[in-house]
């Protein structure tokens, strides 16, 4: 009988050495003559054991990690097959800890199910959602969005009912539904796996938010660097066209949606909704004045709902199991689970999903195990390059929206960067300023000169005495200012918080003899 094994495809897993795992174990298997089906799934984000091979038994999938092609050969040996002793098993997948403790919603079928097949996403729970949305009346499905208590997962978490609603409301005689898959934030990786692990479900969220709105075609607009998600998406679209979940037939509905994959412009700025949009219409990715919004003008002037991957990939399990479901999880205002993004200087780097709640404390040390280099923590970016500085004093602050703004900080994408105690935070906070210079779309004067300055300003500081060291810090705390309340948009508005906080939390490093030191 046939056995059943999986080896990811997923980009990270593959830069680990996936590609020549699963080759291996192909050679392996002609060469002893044993039949076996070899499955292509996504990462179950626990990349400190990538290239992680799982091997279906009838107690359930048992891993094996990390595997090089090397230790092919040895695993067959071993009857890794049935579920073997060796010095790489971890177990039955489901059991290991670090993934057993997690609330994957979101995140439940990546790493699961073969990406390719519709047949195992619906196997799993997928298309029930959009089953379910076609029996309601648009107005019922915003408000089940609303209800659930969903925030835009990409970055601002402004509530996505209230942006569906507006959409709904506009008048027009055509209406988009854009993904914001342009995920470019330093540390950041979610949007990558799940288009990669589970692409069916963004496509289903898409279509729902279709039906919510009115809407009748659909862009993911993708960025550039992510061919893996490319050609998963593009297999995925064009499986659900065969079988009736795209086109002009919903499901036997009459209701029509059709879908475009377009690539990005690599550029960060895109990332921004407006110049997102431009890039789009074929213009050059910058910034739009709002108003008006989006929801009521915006791909090619007409009302457009733009959600970032995982808020859209969510949606379908809204859906299916209930806005009360979903909106039971978490904490105040932050409702539902977030997948957050481990990485930096981190002994156990990956995606964990959890109920949003859990302090950043338990993330780093109970989840990431601490940093990898073994020296005492110093400081956590959350929230991309333009999150601001946690110090170790503030670790115990719950993983909540209103929480980490009261703090000065932000949630975000969900990156969460980790840095010992050898970083220079001067040179952290220049970075932030030159990565506004650099990536500035150059509409407004706030982001476009500020950043510059503020590059110049950090040198002088750092490089002088004492009293040109106090009045360049005053020089640049009024620049922050300046851009944080003059600027456009988020990048020239956001790339103050790295920097203020570097400045508060982590004042000596603005010295030069602890630079030089």
């Amino acid at each position: 009988m046939s056995v059943t094994l999986y080896v990811p495809r997923d980009a990270s897993a593959l830069s680990l050495g996936a590609e020549a795992v699963a080759k291996a174990i192909e050679a392996q298997a002609r060469q002893r003559g044993i039949e076996l089906r070899l499955v292509r799934n996504g990462s179950r984000g626990a990349y400190w054991l990538e290239p992680m091979v799982e091997v279906q038994t009838p107690a359930g999938r048992v891993a094996y990690g990390p595997v090089e092609a090397s230790d092919v050969a040895g695993l067959f040996d071993a009857d890794f097959l049935h579920g073997g002793a060796h010095a790489l098993a971890l177990g039955l997948t489901d059991e290991i800890p670090w993934l057993k403790s997690q609330q994957r919603l979101t995140f439940a079928r990546v790493g699961v199910v073969d990406p390719r097949s519709l047949d195992e996403y619906r196997a799993h729970g997928g298309y029930r959602g959009l089953a379910a949305a076609l029996q309601l009346e648009p107005a019922a499905i915003v408000q089940a969005v609303t209800d659930a208590g969903l925030r835009g997962r990409g970055g601002a978490a402004f509530p996505a009912g209230i942006k569906w609603k507006t959409c709904l409301d506009a008048a027009a005689d055509q209406k988009y539904i854009v993904c914001n898959a342009d995920e470019g934030d330093s540390g950041t990786f979610a949007d990558r796996m799940l288009m990669e692990g589970d692409p069916f479900a963004l496509i289903e969220g898409m279509t729902i938010a279709a039906l919510a709105v009115g809407a009748t075609q659909g862009y993911i607009y993708l960025r550039i660097e992510y061919p893996h998600a490319q050609r998963a998406l593009e297999a995925a679209i064009e499986t659900a066209r065969a079988k009736g979940y795209l086109g002009d037939d919903i499901g036997g509905s009459g209701r029509a949606f059709h879908l475009q994959l377009r690539m990005a412009a690599g550029a960060y700025i895109c990332g921004e909704e407006t110049s997102l949009l431009e890039s789009l219409e074929g213009k050059r990715g910058q910034v739009r004045f709002k108003p008006p919004l989006p929801a009521i003008q915006g791909l090619f002037g007409k009302p457009t709902v733009i959600n970032n991957v995982i808020t859209l990939a969510t949606v379908p399990l809204i859906l299916d199991r209930g806005a009360a479901f979903y909106r039971d999880y978490g904490s105040g205002r932050s409702r539902g689970s977030l997948p957050l993004q481990l990485a930096g200087n981190v002994k156990r780097p990956g995606l964990v999903e959890r109920a949003f709640g859990m302090s950043l404390r338990e993330l780093i040390e109970d989840y990431g195990g601490g940093t990898a280099s073994g020296r005492p923590l110093r400081a956590v970016q959350v929230g991309g390059p333009l999150g601001a500085y946690i110090p170790v004093s503030r670790l115990d602050t719950p993983i909540d929206y209103e929480a980490f703004a009261a703090i000065g900080g932000m949630v975000g994408h969900g990156g969460v960067v980790v840095f010992d105690d050898t970083v220079d935070m001067a040179a952290q906070a220049r970075f932030a300023m030159e990565f506004c210079a650099i990536e500035s779309c150059g509409k407004c004067t706030p982001c476009r000169i500020g950043s510059t300055r503020g590059v110049e300003v950090i040198d002088r500081m750092v490089a002088g005495d004492a009293a040109e060291r106090e009045r360049n810090e005053v020089l640049l705390r009024d620049l922050c200012q300046t851009m944080l309340a003059g600027s456009l948009c988020a990048l020239g508005g956001m790339a103050p918080f790295p920097v203020l906080s570097a400045l508060d939390h982590f004042h000596e490093d603005f010295r030069e003899q602890r630079r030089l030191g």
